[in-house]
């Protein structure tokens, strides 16, 4: 996800997003852990969508008030 569109979204769908990615994240842990995955790239860029995404939520909260 590119940081423009991240930066475009509502305060209430940044933190929906959140939650759905890092269930995501969760389930590909799972899976993995089960049966190894050969492109273990997605991790990666799923934490760092993740971590973009608390970054940007952070800052609007901080604007906001």
């Amino acid at each position: 996800m590119k940081v423009s569109e991240v930066r475009e979204m509502s305060i209430a769908d940044l933190q929906d997003r959140i939650q759905v990615e890092k269930s995501n994240l969760d389930n590909m842990k799972l899976n993995h852990a089960i049966s190894p995955l050969e492109d273990t790239s997605k991790f990666k860029k799923t934490r760092q969508d993740i971590a973009r995404m608390i970054t940007i939520l952070a800052e609007k909260e901080k604007n906001q008030k």
